[in-house]
């Protein structure tokens, strides 16, 4: 399996209820990089990430990690896997201190080594430990949820917007702390924050009304006359 893809999406559609929001939507992504998945709102891009992870269950098509059908398995068995997930809103325990955030990230890892790998990572963390999660910059907040995703030692890490609501200035660590993680594993990055995906990722996936419009090596697609089209509200 080294040389196969890691993660093999074929002709997925999902939705809620009655709303189908993708329709026969693949990719892959390889044991270690990033994808980015760009799109307007509305496009389908958490609805992927949601029905990868088992928050949602697809209507149809297969999802494939490491050559096993997984789309009919729990979120749970998904992370026991290998599935790591930030989603967009409520990726922390807003009550709980920043170490207890990263202590419950580390719970499948009883040696805790994660921690001090986590807090080189972020140091803006370790001096943040004792601090309520919920008093934390939005910055911070995201650096924490990557954190905690990471402690988990995943072997996919989706990551949802995590630059949304981040002051510029630490936005460039955060895509740099990415860009680093990508050598370690494989990232799906949702962003609107097109040219930081489009620089983390080495290649891309535009979904346009639930079906993948454009995709290919990030530089191609970033220089893709039809992006724009696909991205404008």
């Amino acid at each position: 399996m080294s040389d196969a893809a890691l993660l093999q999406v074929d002709g997925l559609c999902a939705g809620y209820g009655h709303s189908q929001a993708l329709f026969g939507v693949s990719l892959k992504a390889a044991r270690r990089g990033a994808i980015a998945v760009l799109g307007r709102n509305g496009a389908g891009k958490s609805t992927l990430l949601k029905t990868v992870f088992g928050e949602l269950a697809p209507m149809s098509g297969t999802i494939r990690l490491d050559g096993a059908a997984i789309e009919n398995e729990s979120a749970e068995r998904r992370v026991r896997r290998g599935i790591g997930y930030v989603p967009q809103e409520h990726a922390i325990f807003a009550k709980l201190t920043v170490r207890e955030n990263l202590l419950l990230g580390c719970v499948r890892q009883p040696d805790r080594s994660g921690m001090d790998y986590v807090l080189d990572f972020f140091p803006k963390l370790a001096q943040r430990l004792a601090q309520t999660a919920g008093t934390l910059s939005g910055g911070e907040r995201k650096m924490l949820a990557i954190g905690r995703a990471v402690l988990g030692r995943p072997r996919l890490l989706m990551l949802d917007e995590p630059t949304e609501g981040v002051w510029v200035g630490v936005i460039e660590e955060i895509a740099d702390r990415l860009k680093q993680l990508s050598k370690e594993m494989a990232l799906i990055l949702v962003e609107q924050h097109i040219e930081l995906a489009l620089e983390v990722a080495q290649h891309a996936y535009v979904i346009d009304r639930g079906q993948v419009a454009l995709e290919g090596p990030s530089v191609s697609v970033k220089n893709d006359p039809q992006l724009m089209r696909h991205l404008a509200p």
